[in-house]
């Protein structure tokens, strides 16, 4: 059977919808291209008894306690502090940049105030409200530390210099003034014992949702549809009408080896002549398990072609006026509902991903309560 109700996408957008809606008695289709659900959240466990996050490390964190809730509903959440590494000119510091990485970097014994008053003394004053990345960078934290642990990171990762690149990118500069290392200040944190993939399965365990992987649709497929809920390319959606919206994508060198490569989670290297953005020890995100081999993400950022896995949108000036006619026309269509990353262009972590997903399917079930139509829910203003 095929629902009048129709998912595109099997991440947890599209099954926190299904979820939602099926657990209030509406039946729906869920229609994924890839073989597996999650998306890029999915997770396997290798041979060498290492689970690896297929698509590169997720890290559940939030503030949002019915977010938190409801993800405990489908699978034992396992606390987890996530700590990252930087290699830059051949030694390693501590990231977000924060009280040890400023004295380990300056041969200096600084108290907090002290080094907030060195920083502020190094920052670039004559910036008044930066427009680009560099900018952005200079003004808080001065061309040492910017061009030592932010410059040639960034100029890989997204492939253009930092001065081509919105200020927004670098909106809150991650600088603390304490020793605390860990890289999310949220309440919950945490990375699900078995993955997320039996997550996501569990939450679209339910009779009313029928799922159907590794088949790709296009809109005039389900043109019978009574509502679709898109969580694909919005661009795809149009058909490209507007032109192709542009994503960063990454290519992961898989290695397994024996013992601890790395002695963390993540490692960044911020030279920008190495090629490679970052390595990943996939072991290290599970603290609780044991393992004597290990395996190993080497990871480079490029542009996105056709066929490849988008990761990041760009949103620089094109896809911003490409945007804005994707988001008009997605206002004026009827019977369909963008939501997730793709559906939104957006860089959404998993946590906005399934609060969102909870508002929509709370909006639409209010809609069809009171017989009114469903207003769009498309990308947030630039």
């Amino acid at each position: 059977m095929t629902a009048s109700i129709v998912i595109v996408g099997a991440g947890f957008s599209g099954a926190v919808v299904a979820r939602e809606l099926a657990e209030a008695g509406i039946a729906s289709s869920v229609i994924d291209a890839r073989s597996h659900v999650a998306g890029n959240a999915h997770t396997e466990r290798r041979d060498n008894g290492v689970m690896v996050h297929v698509y590169g490390p997720h890290i559940f964190h939030t503030a949002d306690t019915r977010v938190w809730e409801y993800i405990n509903r489908f699978g034992e959440m396992m606390p987890y502090n996530h700590r990252v590494k930087a290699t830059s000119g051949g030694k390693v510091y501590s990231l977000p940049v924060n009280l040890h990485t400023i004295n380990q970097f300056f041969g200096t014994t600084l108290s907090p105030a002290e080094a907030e008053k060195f920083i502020a003394e190094r920052a670039d004053s004559s910036i008044g409200t930066p427009e680009s990345f560099e900018d952005q960078a200079l003004k808080f934290v001065g061309k040492d530390l910017y061009e030592a642990f932010f410059k040639g990171y960034t100029q890989k990762q997204w492939g253009v210099s930092p001065t081509e690149l919105p200020a927004a990118i670098l909106a809150r500069l991650p600088v603390r003034f304490s020793y605390e290392d860990s890289y999310f200040n949220h309440p919950y944190q945490a990375i699900p014992r078995d993955g997320y993939t039996p997550i996501v399965e569990a939450i679209l365990d339910h009779p009313l949702i029928e799922v159907s992987l590794g088949r790709s649709v296009t809109p005039a497929e389900l043109s019978d549809a009574e509502h679709i809920f898109w969580s694909g390319p919005i661009d795809q959606y149009f058909s490209g009408a507007f032109g192709d919206l542009g994503y960063r994508t990454l290519d992961f060198v898989e290695t397994e080896t024996m013992g601890d490569v790395q002695g963390c989670p993540v490692m960044n290297y911020c030279d920008v002549d190495v090629p490679y953005t970052r390595i990943t020890e996939h072991k290290h995100f599970a603290p609780w398990e044991s393992h004597e081999g290990s395996t190993i993400y080497t990871e480079y950022s490029r542009l996105a072609s056709d066929g490849d896995i988008p990761y990041y949108p760009i949103r620089q000036v094109r896809e911003k006026e490409l945007l804005e006619k994707y988001v008009s026309a997605a206002q004026e269509a009827t019977g369909v509902t963008f939501l997730g990353r793709l559906g939104t262009y957006r860089y959404l972590d998993m946590d906005v991903t399934i609060k969102e997903a909870l508002e929509v399917a709370d909006e639409f079930l209010s809609c069809r309560r009171e017989m009114r139509p469903m207003t769009p829910f498309v990308a947030q203003p630039l």
